[in-house]
């Protein structure tokens, strides 16, 4: 029984179309997804793959047909037909990849806008504040003049991923301040007085990074989140996103920034609300007591202590009583004992 070629294309087009659909949506190259933001990139991702997959096997499928169909035959010694084009099939071919990219820029351009990547200064941030010092200060210098301009004067120009369309004008429930340098991340978090080498955020908060580079470009990459940026000296970048999974994910630098770039790797720490208030809390404590610790130093340096006070408490392993001290306390030598020892 002869199937007519019409039935045949229209099966194997079908039976490419399944495949290309199933593959694009089965692949599993990405990442577990934990943030909002990300299924945003993975339906384009998805889409992508699902359109490359179905290009390819229709391409290496006709070129593996026509190797088998149209062989030199045994016996055959002269050239073949010689065929000057086909205006329709080039038409075609040109068309449909024209209308795939076409498709596929309007669909990135709608996904870049609703995360809020075409417009980021729209926020209204001045989260920059407290940014630690280095050269790239500069910045958060600027936003802090910024903050001085009449009410109506124009922004400085932000770059990175800022809020969606819906979320513009609304401040993020959690700020923090990236400053990348040769080679490290330190977070510091302006609200809170707190500074660490891990990001820590709230599982279905959303969180600003206010962004800067003290020496050379670097680039914040979180895989799972989907969200890469530069960060660049001088210039202030931004990303703003929300997670959606609890847990611990790489963050590394994407931007190569010297010999051990390699080893600028961290993690981010997404916590359920209350395991964040009580990592606060914690890192709360620490500074305070890191903080009375260098108070009580200050307050003991034995440039500002009598002589006799400093002696005391190496009386014992001087073999001196304290009542010898106490006595000596009114004579010349004491100075020129605490002298020596300091």
């Amino acid at each position: 029984m002869n199937i007519p070629s019409s039935i045949i294309t229209l099966l194997l087009g079908i039976g490419l179309t399944l495949v290309s659909l199933w593959y694009g949506q089965n692949h599993g190259l990405m990442p577990v997804a934990a943030s909002e933001e990300a299924g945003h990139i993975d339906g384009l991702f998805n889409a992508m793959m699902t359109i490359s997959v179905g290009l390819f096997l229709l391409v290496q499928g006709v070129i593996v047909y026509c190797a088998i169909k149209f062989r030199r035959k045994p016996g055959e010694l002269g050239d073949g037909s010689a065929i000057e084009g086909n205006v329709p099939l080039e038409i075609l071919w040109t068309a449909i990849p024209a209308a795939i990219v076409l498709w596929i820029s309007i669909y990135s351009f709608e996904i870049y806008n609703e995360m809020g990547g075409f417009d980021p200064s729209a926020d209204g941030m001045h989260a920059m504040h407290g940014m630690p010092a280095g050269k790239g200060s500069a910045m958060a210098a600027t936003m802090d003049m910024d903050d001085n301009l009449p009410k109506g004067s124009p922004m400085m120009a932000v770059l990175g991923v800022g809020a969606s369309p819906a979320n513009q004008g609304k401040a993020a429930a959690v700020n923090v301040n990236v400053l990348g340098l040769q080679y490290a991340w330190i977070f510091t978090y302006p609200e809170i007085n707190i500074t660490s080498g891990e990001l820590h955020v709230p599982v279905g908060k959303e969180v600003q990074l206010n962004m800067n580079a003290q020496d050379v470009i670097h680039a914040v990459w979180i895989p799972q989140l989907r969200l890469k940026q530069d960060v660049i000296p001088g210039t202030q970048t931004q990303l703003r996103f929300t997670t959606n999974k609890v847990g611990t994910y790489p963050l590394r630098c994407a931007e190569l920034c010297g010999g051990y770039h390699g080893s600028m790797v961290t993690q981010m720490i997404v916590h359920t609300p209350e395991e964040y208030d009580t990592w606060i809390a914690s890192q709360q404590q620490s500074a305070q007591a890191q903080a009375d610790i260098v108070k009580q130093t200050i307050a003991m340096n034995p440039a500002n202590m009598p002589p006799a006070k400093y002696l005391a408490p190496y009386a014992h392993e001087m073999g001196v009583k304290p009542e010898m001290v106490e006595q000596l306390q009114h004579h010349d030598m004491i100075g020129s004992i605490a002298s020596a020892i300091k």
